[in-house]
């Protein structure tokens, strides 16, 4: 996807955010995010804008420290003021996205293209999947993954993920031998491979003939993309996303608890 698509789908989802936040209520309950009401989404996203679009507009060589979660939820604009809050700041960042000079130079965390691909790709998928989170919070449930993202938006984000977050040594994948997982998008017909040997993490991307070795690996997931993109991020289960799982399902419990892309 290039840069303008990513700030479109930011300037999208940012909007929906706020909405489903809105017609959800603060009080209410994230079911894709135990143990956060609809005010502690918003107080994330808002504060990840901000600190988001001050790289592009500071321009920092090294990546700006950010508060602890804890202190991030605590502060902020009260209720009565957070949405509207919520919506400047990201306004501002999409704002911040779509004037920065193309070749901006900043710090980011995951390698890219440039820093202003970087954090426009990193700031679409943060709030496409948060966006999600807030529409979940709704009486009777939010949208299936099939409803909830583009296909080929859904790719990218998986591209994402595996590329880059799982290729990172912060997120070895742990466990004795060598073993694979392989993701096909079967919609795409893109595929990816994540090998997993004495600790360390080999990731690649492969087309819809199989994985990078030619074959499955130990553990197969497939499916649409926008219900892969969902299951790698933890939130939906295989069967709402319409995603099967063949060979060894004990690698995906290593992929689960060793790549958990969490704010620190």
């Amino acid at each position: 996807m290039e840069i303008a698509a990513h700030v479109d789908a930011l300037e999208r989802d940012g909007a929906l955010l706020a909405d489903a936040a809105a017609a959800a209520g603060l009080t209410a309950s994230v079911p894709t995010c135990p143990g956060w009401q609809v005010r502690d989404l918003v107080r994330h996203q808002a504060y990840v804008h901000r600190w988001a679009a001050r790289h592009v507009t500071e321009r920092p060589p090294t990546v700006l420290d950010g508060d602890d979660e804890d202190a991030i939820l605590a502060e902020g604009p009260d209720d009565a003021e957070l949405i509207g809050a919520y919506r400047s700041g990201h306004a501002d960042l999409v704002a911040a996205l779509r004037s920065a000079a193309p070749d901006l130079d900043c710090a980011t965390f995951m390698p890219a293209p440039s820093p202003l691909a970087f954090w426009a790709r990193r700031q679409a998928h943060e709030t496409a999947i948060h966006r999600y989170d807030a529409q979940s919070a709704a009486r009777g449930g939010g949208p299936t993954p099939a409803d909830a993202f583009d296909a080929a938006f859904a790719d990218d984000g998986i591209d994402e993920l595996i590329m880059g977050f799982a290729a990172r040594r912060r997120y070895r994948l742990r466990g004795e031998g060598a073993r694979s997982l392989t993701v096909r998008a079967t919609d795409t017909g893109h595929g990816w491979q994540v090998r997993l040997a004495d600790g360390a993490t080999a990731v690649a991307r492969c087309d819809d003939t199989g994985g990078a070795d030619g074959g499955a690996g130990d553990c197969l997931l497939a499916g649409p993309a926008a219900g892969i993109y969902a299951f790698l991020w933890n939130r939906s289960v295989a069967a709402a996303a319409a995603v099967t799982i063949t060979g060894d399902p004990n690698v995906l419990d290593v992929w689960r608890s060793s790549v958990r892309v969490t704010w620190s």
